[in-house]
């Protein structure tokens, strides 16, 4: 009787491209898996994935624009600037906090099924991606209805979108393996999203942070990609500068997420 071992191939590399593209149809499975999951015996459904950024942008609007006057410092709609901010944040965190949590989650299917583990965390990215879509859509929404019209900036959106699933998938893969092999991760991600959150441009123009310190503080990789969301879609001039700084710590992040994914893959159906 001969004894088929299924493992992964040998040899250092970050993504085994290859193994990915043979079970697209298992990420694909677990995408939609993740979405009905999220929505399933919710009275509003997949009306939540608008609700979130625009209960969160009224909140904004009336704390950080009216009370803390932020709104002053804002050319053009205070809400409308907030809510650009929160369509890239609320995938960013969404993604984050999902894939932060897939591996233990899965945890069943790791220790009984081989294929890329890198498809778990990745998928969570993917269901991250049909709210952005939803809130998208909203935004083109409240954009008509405001008068503001689509500027040949909203040509560059499809790379700062790229940047902020990037972003995502290198701190979700890292945050991925940190819980799997140290739970005590699983609390520590919720308090480092809340952080990430008020240390990034969104209920705040970046021009209120003084310029000798704005490429420092663009080593926070969501700052270039909301900056740049705001730009896109409300025509506004690119702080290229910032951009530049945060796509190389955004791929930076993306390295180091996959290669420490990479470093603990063979040992997840031992630990989870």
């Amino acid at each position: 009787m001969t004894r088929i071992i299924i493992e992964p191939r040998p040899g250092w590399r970050m993504v085994d491209w290859h193994a990915l593209w043979r079970y697209r149809e298992l990420l694909g499975l677990l995408v939609w898996r993740d979405v009905q999951i999220r929505y399933k015996q919710t009275v509003l459904g997949a009306l939540w994935a608008v609700l979130q950024p625009l209960l969160t942008m009224l909140v904004f609007t009336l704390f950080f624009g009216r009370l803390g006057g932020m709104s002053r410092n804002v050319t053009g709609d205070y809400p409308l600037f907030v809510f650009a901010a929160l369509l890239p944040w609320q995938l960013f965190s969404t993604a984050v906090g999902q894939a932060g949590q897939s591996l233990v989650a899965g945890g069943n299917l790791i220790s009984k099924v081989y294929f890329p583990r890198l498809i778990i965390p990745i998928s969570s990215v993917g269901s991250a991606i049909v709210d952005f879509a939803v809130s998208l859509i909203v935004m083109l929404g409240l954009m008509a209805y405001c008068g503001v019209s689509i500027s040949p900036h909203f040509l560059t959106l499809p790379l700062f979108l790229a940047g902020t699933i990037l972003a995502a998938i290198g701190v979700g893969t890292l945050l991925a393996a940190l819980v799997i092999e140290y739970r005590d991760f699983r609390y520590v991600m919720t308090f480092l999203l809340q952080i990430w959150m008020f240390a990034s441009p969104v209920a705040y123009p970046l021009s209120i942070v003084p310029a000798e310190y704005r490429l420092l503080y663009s080593l926070n990789p969501m700052v270039g990609m909301i900056s740049g969301f705001r730009s896109a879609l409300l025509g506004e001039p690119f702080a290229w500068g910032c951009i530049g700084v945060s796509w190389l710590v955004t791929l930076g992040c993306l390295g180091l997420g996959l290669l420490y994914f990479r470093r603990l893959e063979r040992r997840f159906a031992d630990i989870v």
